[in-house]
């Protein structure tokens, strides 16, 4: 028995005390302390020794301190300690709460951790620095076995930390099932971190893992491990702005840059942890970093983060690799399963399966409602794999398919807005769900950017009638979403095909919807005016009496915006009789609110309240189609609340505005709905009921931008 061992157990008895006794009053286990006196643990921590000498209270405990440093004197140094720590990096920024958290889960009675993310957002560095912060918690030791993403066998695993944690190699099991019940023997009676790095999945770290007890498992894996029961689940995000900034300024030292650069070197990171040490090495400064970084095909190899991503990648089964890399024809931003299995040419729920498999691997997080997103750099690391893998015509051909599917959905949707439809195409075979207008809405916003990029991508190729069709089959929804959605592009786009094409009825249409998208989207009245008035000019020529009403009332807003209101009135009347005249009665009903309006514009509150009273006496009269009905109502509804508020006519304006509002929250857009909130507030103050007015206003402000 070697001296230090001999001389504990001496002053043990002396002291009175067992095993168990010295362990309770030391906090050192009494596996630990049996190991030490029979000469398995020659060189315990000075931390130890301490605890044992104050908790023996003997007047010889301290020649322990003198033993215990002569054992590791002696002890062969060339031989490193099985599943000891890496040296931790000193730097480190953040993480403090899921630090706290996973030490405040190490007094649980089953203490198992998982820290999981995508490759590069630190999960090692996280496990070493909590071993490094709350090294007093595991007086027994803290050891690291390296995984290597399920290259590590779990049975040679078992047999390196038994031996780590003293057990003689001829004490160790030759049978794995056998060896797991060892190891969990000693890790019950002992207080010790035991963190598995880099685990591929559950069955590598159930043979590894504690029993109820004092130790903590910490897992560190690309994948949740949701097989794992009664664990702490810690998922990794990248940094903050902020923490970005922090580290990136901590590893290129002083003069890093200004704050803009280093903003937008992190921003170019993806805020990840791995791609910041990288970029901010020193050498160079973070303007010149910020450029060479803007290259999006350079942008892997200058952060060296692309073997990270790539250990990753081959991990996945070559259905899961086709799909993740295909998520590079996307645009940025949230996407779809059904996208997805337009993609990979597959089922809805089969794409579904692997995004899944895709967010458990941590290349891929769900964001909302049965829709996921790629990290920046993970996105740029599915185009180089797509590049490399997939022949240029597939690429092609897949892209094609995409955009097809795009817009034929866009139209689709769309169709339930319009007055000729009001539903989805008949026999609509499409996994998108377009069984009512709400549907067509969700799926119009949620997927703004996919269509968007197929109506370029096809007026880029030319397909003008394309074009035209998908930007005509939008106008009336298009007045739902006139402060979110950038309709000057669209109509943009739409106005440029339709000149290309042979139909001027047609160019005359697509005028008329670029001269409402300047006015009511940019307040560009003047622009608004003009095309009004080249469509007016175009429908003339064709002889279509509709289309020169819908130009005469676009070019009449646009004037009584400038100020004109004569010329406004003047216009608005003819649009009016030509509306009548050919029977356009939905075109009728909308142009007599506008020339409500003209009168409130000249101050002529009380005419104004007449017009738009007899405006919704005629939606009620009219055979007009659903959509232009809902707006006329709530137009009509909406100014005649307003009228009456500045009439001073403050109990009719309260019952105006009252009826305003619940089409207004039917109808959806901010902007009504903000106008809606706003006289009803006025009303409701005027007329006593001052909190609820005030509340109102508040959020027509927060709605209105804080214009109300």
């Amino acid at each position: 028995m070697p001296v230090f061992g001999q001389r504990l157990r001496e002053l043990r008895l002396a002291s009175g005390l067992t095993l168990e006794g010295l362990a309770e009053s030391s906090g050192v286990s009494a596996r630990a302390i049996s190991d030490m006196e029979r000469g398995l643990s020659r060189a315990p921590w000075p931390r130890t020794v301490n605890a044992l000498v104050s908790a023996l209270a003997h007047p010889d405990a301290g020649s322990l301190t003198a033993l215990a440093r002569q054992g590791r004197d002696a002890s062969p140094a060339p031989r490193r300690r099985p599943a000891g720590l890496p040296r931790a990096d000193g730097l480190f920024i953040g993480r403090d709460e899921p630090i706290a958290r996973i030490a405040d889960h190490a007094a649980s009675s089953t203490p198992v951790a998982v820290v999981h993310g995508p490759p590069g957002v630190g999960k090692s560095a996280l496990a070493l620095r909590l071993a490094d912060r709350h090294a007093g918690l595991f007086p027994d030791g803290r050891f690291h076995l390296d995984l290597r993403g399920g290259d590590a066998e779990p049975a040679d695993l078992q047999g390196v930390l038994l031996r780590a944690l003293s057990i003689s190699p001829r004490q160790i099991s030759a049978d794995p099932e056998e060896r797991t019940g060892q190891l969990r023997d000693v890790l019950r009676q002992r207080r010790c971190l035991i963190i598995l790095d880099d685990a591929a999945g559950e069955a590598q770290v159930r043979p590894l893992l504690p029993a109820a007890g004092p130790s903590l498992a910490l897992i560190t894996s690309r994948q949740s491990l949701g097989g794992l029961e009664a664990v702490l689940r810690v998922a990794l995000e990248p940094f903050s702005p902020a923490e970005s900034a922090e580290l990136l300024r901590e590893v290129a030292g002083p003069g890093a840059g200004s704050d803009e650069d280093v903003a937008r070197v992190a921003y170019l990171c993806g805020h990840l942890p791995l791609a910041l040490r990288i970029a901010g090495r020193p050498g160079g400064s973070m303007a010149s970093l910020a450029t060479r970084l803007a290259d999006a095909d350079r942008r892997l190899s200058t952060l060296g983060v692309e073997t990270a991503f790539t250990v990753s990648y081959r991990r996945l089964p070559e259905p899961a690799r086709l799909l993740f890399r295909r998520l590079a024809h996307l645009v940025p931003g949230s996407f779809s399963a059904t996208t997805v299995a337009v993609l990979a040419e597959c089922d809805p729920y089969d794409a579904e399966d692997v995004l899944e498999d895709l967010v458990e691997r941590g290349l891929a997080r769900p964001e909302g409602y049965a829709r996921y997103r790629l990290h920046d750099l993970l996105r740029l690391f599915a185009g180089d794999r797509l590049r490399a893998e997939e022949p240029a015509e597939v690429r092609a051909a897949v892209r094609r398919r995409l955009h097809r599917w795009y817009l034929d959905t866009t139209i689709a949707a769309g169709r339930w807005f319009e007055p000729e439809f009001g539903h989805a195409p008949d026999g609509w075979d499409n996994p998108v769900p377009l069984d009512t207008a709400e549907q067509a809405r969700y799926w119009l916003q949620s997927e703004l950017e996919g269509w968007h990029a197929a109506l370029r991508t096809a007026a880029e190729s030319g397909e003008h009638q394309r074009v035209v069709d998908v930007a005509g089959a939008l106008h009336w929804y298009s007045d739902r979403t006139l402060s979110t959605e950038p309709w000057t592009v669209v109509f943009g786009l739409s106005r440029a095909a339709a000149a290309r094409l042979p139909d001027r009825r047609q160019e005359a249409d697509h005028c008329n919807f670029l001269s409402w998208a300047y006015v009511s989207c940019e307040n560009r009245y003047a622009e608004g005016r003009d095309l009004a008035l080249e469509a007016h000019r175009l429908a003339k020529q064709v002889g279509d009496a509709r289309a020169q009403a819908e130009s005469l009332f676009y070019a009449a807003n646009a004037v009584r915006l400038l100020g004109d209101l004569e010329t406004a009135g003047r216009l608005c009347r003819q649009s009016l009789a030509l509306a009548e005249a050919c029977g356009d009665h939905d075109g009728y009903v909308n142009t007599m609110v506008l020339l409500g309006t003209i009168e409130e514009n000249r101050g002529r509150s009380a005419e104004a309240v007449a017009q738009y009273r007899r405006t919704l006496y005629e939606v009620e009269r009219r055979p007009l189609s659903p959509s232009p009905r809902r707006a006329a109502r709530l137009t009509a509804s909406i100014y005649l609340a307003q009228a009456l508020c500045d009439a001073g006519r403050w109990a009719e304006a309260l019952v105006a505005a009252e009826a305003a509002r619940p089409l207004a929250e039917e109808f959806g857009e901010a902007r009504f709905r903000g106008q809606a909130a706003m006289v009803l507030g006025w009303a409701c103050a005027a007329t006593g009921d001052t909190e609820r007015g005030q509340a109102l206003l508040r959020e027509a402000s927060g709605l209105l931008g804080g214009s109300a």
